[in-house]
């Protein structure tokens, strides 16, 4: 039988590095069962870190693609406004009834559309042409006019029917295009059968219901006619408003070039609306948003290092006649320190890296639902692997020291 050397400060008494990697192995593989409790605490921490960041990303990318989407390609161009004493603003000058084909001419422009709103001069719109003298007057939807392509201008759809035509427009037809609410409103649902409204005494034949305009939701509660239909029936002096569709980035060149294509005698006289790139309400809404999720990150990581603590130190008061046994042949505070360090690193790391896959494949299979592209830094997801280590490294150090402080006395009587 080999001699065991005893003797305290010796060399050879002293754990090696692999003596403590395979004695910390060891203590991790005692018990399979309270190791999967323990990883399971800290791979829902990093999980929720990793799915949390990542959906507050993937959020953050879908708040800048709308905001692209809407605020970023569109642009309205009107006229100047001047102002004496107290009355309101008039225009300084009319833009031309040709002004969405001048606009739609322009780089960068991919659809635009006239808008207008009309004076009703007292009269009513109604679905009915009954009078009735003992009921009180209805209130009328507003009445605008539009040209052809302001419905693709503002980014507005059919509901039902279609919308009006340049030939419409150049016969001055009378035919509305109703919003949502105003067809809702006025008992319309269907247009198959040509129904018609009546804008005082006169009939007009409805050929469409839009919606979704999300330039100019005011349209969805209104009545809208043919710009000829308005000219001809309201008399309609000039266009208020150009409604344009342009591509991300071209809010400069529209600025510059609009005026000038409108009214070139006298480009001042024209003001231009174009989207302003990197919106400071965008960038603030992202920031909220990464703040609160990052804020559940931290809560979720604070109960998995807790939990990896408690068991590392429950596994230190079960082992005290193992650590006073290695304290007795020779294995100094730092050697049993560190084997239960290395222990607590290590399913800290494991719980990392098993946690760290589970988010990615959460935050991949959310995005895919929502349809949504998911958006993940590679820097976040590694670090948060890694951060299991770093939490096993933290949860390990009291667990350690208590380990280290065993005596070999207080092992025979069975106690911390």
């Amino acid at each position: 039988m080999a001699k065991i050397n005893v003797r305290l400060g010796s060399r050879g008494d002293q754990f090696r590095a692999r003596d403590l990697f395979r004695e910390a192995a060891a203590g991790i593989d005692a018990r399979p069962g309270r190791l999967f409790l323990t990883i399971l605490g800290t791979v829902l921490g990093i999980a929720s870190v990793v799915v949390t960041v990542g959906l507050a990303q993937t959020a953050s990318g879908q708040i800048a693609r709308q905001f692209d989407a809407v605020a970023v390609t569109q642009a309205m161009a009107e006229p100047g406004t001047t102002r004496s004493g107290w009355g309101p603003a008039q225009p300084v000058a009319a833009i031309p009834w040709d002004s969405d084909i001048r606009a739609g001419r322009i780089a960068g422009v991919e659809a635009a559309g006239l808008f207008a709103s009309v004076s009703l001069q007292g009269e009513v719109i109604t679905a009915l042409p009954v009078n009735d003298p003992s009921q009180p007057m209805p209130a009328s939807p507003p009445l605008f006019a539009a040209s052809a392509g302001l419905l693709d201008a503002v980014r507005g759809y059919t509901t039902a029917g279609r919308f009006f035509d340049a030939g419409h427009d150049a016969r001055a037809d009378r035919v509305v295009v109703l919003g949502a609410r105003a067809a809702e409103r006025l008992g319309v649902s269907r247009v198959e059968r040509q129904p018609s409204i009546f804008i005082g005494d006169r009939s007009y034949t409805v050929i469409g219901i839009i919606d979704g305009m999300q330039r100019r939701t005011d349209l969805i509660d209104g009545v809208i006619v043919p710009m000829g239909t308005a000219r001809a029936n309201f008399g309609l002096q000039a266009p208020e408003q150009v409604h344009m569709r342009i591509a991300v980035g071209a809010g400069p060149v529209i600025a510059e070039q609009v005026p000038i294509a409108l009214l070139p005698n006298a480009p001042d006289n024209v003001r231009v609306q174009v989207p302003v790139l990197g919106s400071t309400m965008r960038d603030n809404i992202q920031a909220d948003i990464n703040v609160i999720f990052l804020a559940l990150g931290a809560v979720a990581l604070l109960v998995g290092g807790l939990g990896i603590a408690n068991v590392t130190l429950l596994s230190v008061m079960e082992r005290v006649g193992e650590i006073g046994l290695r304290r007795a042949l020779g294995a100094r505070r730092r050697d049993i320190g560190a084997q239960f360090m290395l222990e607590s690193v290590a399913v800290g790391l494991l719980g990392g890296l098993i946690g760290a896959a589970l988010g990615v494949a959460v935050v991949v299979v959310a995005s895919a639902a929502q349809a949504w592209t998911p958006i993940l830094d590679t820097v976040v997801v590694l670090a948060s692997a890694l951060g299991g280590g770093v939490i096993g490294l933290v949860a390990g150090v009291y667990p350690a020291l208590k380990a280290a402080s065993v005596e070999p006395i207080t092992a025979l009587r069975g106690g911390l």
